[in-house]
């Protein structure tokens, strides 16, 4: 045998395992039959005092609300278990991760998550990946009048979340609605808003069975936004104001309760 093809036997056999660990960590973290493990890795995210200060003050708890938005959503679809996810707060993080690309370029998009999987690998410092544990890279920032903070975005592979939040201890609930929006993404949610930030409807809006133009109280967790009775599209003041909606539940395999809970309207 040449060395050529021993080398596309050693590619292939790599691919072969990534694909497998991937299907096993996705298998683990959608089978809802028990808490997820999530790691909250902090980042400061601008070099700024006001950053290096929320840091230092961040405590697990400060994530409770995730935990409990969670645990009451999924139970909504049949799912029922004291505690829906484990998050600890690890120690901060000095590197930035890699940026996403600015084109929408498959490839480049492609190469960029590779990337972003090759540096969550460094900053672990374990040999061996940890399976079915979801970690987020929570970068934090000094809030500026006007300027508004770069997308966050969550990826399946890899169960990576990259989350841009504000320094401030009144954007609390907001920051965990965005956290959640990520780590939902992690499990094959997708997005349901417009290019505008407009919820598609009826998916994006909370109680979908209602008419697109009646004001809600509550958004859709995958939507991130809700349009108000004044007609305003408006961010969720915290995770008490959005639910998880039957489309997203389904993507995320709450599959026997999602077929329990609305068999009847299909």
């Amino acid at each position: 045998m040449t060395f050529r093809r021993i080398r596309i036997l050693l590619l292939l056999g790599a691919l072969a395992a990534a694909i497998g660990l991937t299907w096993l960590e996705q298998s683990i973290v959608r089978a809802w039959r028990a808490p997820l493990l999530v790691d909250v890795i902090p980042i400061n995210g601008d070099d700024s005092g006001q950053a290096r200060e929320a840091i230092g003050a961040l405590r697990a708890s400060d994530f409770d609300d995730i935990n409990a938005f969670l645990r009451r959503e999924i139970a909504r679809y049949g799912v029922r278990q004291p505690q829906a996810a484990r998050i600890r707060v690890l120690e901060q993080v000095h590197a930035l991760p890699p940026d996403p690309p600015r084109d929408g370029s498959v490839l480049k998009t492609v190469w960029w998550s590779l990337k972003l999987r090759w540096w969550v690998y460094r900053q672990s410092g374990a040999w061996l990946p940890q399976l079915g544990r979801i970690k987020l890279f929570v970068l934090y920032h000094a809030p500026e009048d006007g300027v508004a903070l770069e997308h966050s975005l969550g990826l399946q592979k890899g169960l990576i979340g990259v989350v841009h939040a504000f320094a401030d201890p009144s954007q609390e609930g907001q920051n965990n609605v965005v956290i959640a929006h990520e780590l939902l993404h992690t499990l094959g949610a997708t997005d349901k808003y417009a290019a505008d930030g407009t919820p598609v409807y009826p998916q994006g809006y909370a109680d979908p069975e209602l008419p697109q133009f009646v004001p809600r109280q509550k958004a859709e967790i995958m939507a991130g936004r809700l349009v108000n009775g004044a007609g305003n599209l408006v961010m969720p003041s915290s995770l008490e104001r959005c639910v998880i909606g039957p489309q997203t539940a389904h993507e995320i395999n709450l599959d026997e309760g999602f077929r329990q809970r609305f068999s009847d309207s299909r």
